[in-house]
């Protein structure tokens, strides 16, 4: 099998769970590749070299492709190995190096019961939806995809943001607010979770979209099919505004109009058969830890 290796840093405390991972994978005799600046943070950081690996900088979809990466770090280095792989459609095992996250959802204790499952193939693929946004001028290049989400906010602290959302052109609401989020069901349990939005079912096929500090109350976050193409026009007493696309930002000026729809291919995730949306949800968020449950 030809695997490779993305992360960018750890703490100290994962420093064994790193060097038994790299010996499991050369015992398992898997073709490994590890991603370069990774490598040599692996090595100044545990004054560990990991035997029989190669380097890359890049995925190419046609040549060399891998059976599957490992993301190692946490949700927020799962998105750069998301936009890393982009179309290649290469399942991505995600292992966390701190706290238990929603898409890096294997822990350092489970490490040796994944590699042993995923070498026995006991593991399922699930498909994440992708959203894209396009503009004119583009202001994210070829950089324009997000797992999570997109969101849009002021850069004049002093006063809010004015942004009018269309759905398939017709006129959906004007947000008066802080800033606005629109997240795939993926990043419903991102940043849009923390300012209210709902949780989504990965899957479910929607957009969520969430508005940062409303001026008005009754505005509230809504659920819309991911079939439709989302435009956002901004206004500001600023010259421009700030657009984050996941962990990418952009200055971008006000005259500048967002079109957002669902990306032409999935993301692809790995997932061990006894972990589930559901249980990584309750893990998460804790939910049945009060006694009274």
């Amino acid at each position: 099998m030809k695997v490779a290796v993305f992360g960018k840093q750890y703490k100290s405390t994962f420093n064994d769970s790193i060097i038994y991972f790299f010996k499991s994978l050369n015992q398992l005799e898997y073709d490994v590749y590890v991603f370069e600046t990774f490598y040599n943070f692996i090595t100044e950081k545990t004054e560990f070299t990991p035997d029989n690996v190669n380097l890359f900088n890049e995925v190419d979809c046609e040549q060399g492709k891998f059976d599957l990466i490992f993301s190692i770090g946490g949700d927020g280095t799962f998105l750069e190995c998301a936009a890393l792989v982009k179309k290649c459609e290469i399942p991505i095992v995600g292992i966390n190096s701190g706290r238990l996250g929603f898409l890096a959802d294997i822990s350092k204790e489970e490490i040796p019961a994944a590699l042993s499952a995923i070498h026995k193939k006991n593991y399922i693929i699930e498909e994440r939806t992708m959203l894209k946004v396009t503009s004119d001028p583009q202001v994210f290049q070829n950089h324009n995809y997000a797992l999570n989400e997109i969101t849009i906010q002021k850069r004049d602290t002093g006063s809010m943001i004015t942004i009018h959302v269309f759905i398939n052109n017709n006129f959906l609401n004007t947000y008066w607010a802080d800033g606005l989020i629109i997240s795939t069901p993926t990043g419903s349990t991102a940043y849009s979770l923390s300012v209210g939005g709902p949780i989504v079912v990965p899957g479910s096929k929607n957009f969520i979209i969430t508005p940062i500090a409303p001026h008005n109350l009754t505005v509230r976050p809504i659920v819309v099919p991911d079939t439709n193409e989302l435009t956002l026009k901004i206004e500001s007493r600023s010259k421009n505004y700030m657009a984050t696309l996941d962990y990418k930002s952009e200055i971008i000026e006000k005259s500048v109009e967002l079109k957002i729809k669902s990306a032409d291919f999935k993301i692809k995730t790995l997932k061990l058969e006894n972990k589930t949306f559901f249980s990584t949800l309750r893990n998460k968020l804790m939910w049945g830890f009060d006694k009274r449950n």
